[in-house]
């Protein structure tokens, strides 16, 4: 291989990482100050219930108190007012895990705002984590309605004959708002 080629290769892998590290961004206390990080990210596209929603992980970085709460306001890919979901953080586990409720439009390579607040046990705010996320993936992948009915994996009987999921005029959601 080439020198310039070579160059040029690790000039886009760091171009590269730096954007990824350009989409998280911590508005919390610098050092020792901060409370939690991200330690991971994604939309979880389930297949079998045909829903996508937001997962983020916060990692502490110090130990937590008594009654903190972590508030996550996900944009919603539909348009309209974020998506609000508050969790308690419990000091004796490793991690946080907060999910959005099921999402409709979400689109491919489209970044969506995702805005964290930790909560004391009086309200106020110690940390802020705004950061971003984009899917590999549209949500037109999932079927239309869930592929199974309840905890045993019954199949979907509204899905007889049709084992990918899409029912033909099966109405869509509006998306235009979310554009």
């Amino acid at each position: 291989m080439s020198r310039n080629r070579s160059r040029s290769i690790l000039l886009a892998a760091t171009l590269i990482a730096a954007v990824g590290l350009g989409a998280c961004r911590d508005t919390g206390k610098d050092g020792e100050g901060r409370l939690f990080e991200i330690s991971g990210k994604l939309f979880v596209f389930n297949y079998r219930l045909a829903r996508a929603t937001y997962v983020v992980t916060l990692r502490p970085l110090q130990p937590m108190g008594d009654g903190q709460v972590a508030v996550a306001s996900f944009q919603d890919p539909a348009g309209g007012a974020p998506l609000v979901v508050e969790q308690k953080v419990w000091p004796k586990l490793d991690k946080v895990t907060l999910e959005s409720p099921a999402l409709t439009c979400v689109v491919k390579n489209k970044p969506y705002a995702i805005a964290i607040s930790i909560k004391g046990s009086d309200g106020a705010v110690l940390q802020k984590i705004d950061t971003t996320l984009m899917s590999t993936e549209d949500q037109s992948i999932l079927p239309d309605r869930p592929l199974v009915i309840d905890q045993l994996y019954t199949a979907n009987p509204d899905l007889a004959g049709h084992p990918d999921g899409k029912l033909p005029g099966e109405p869509k959601p509006d998306c235009s708002k979310g554009i």
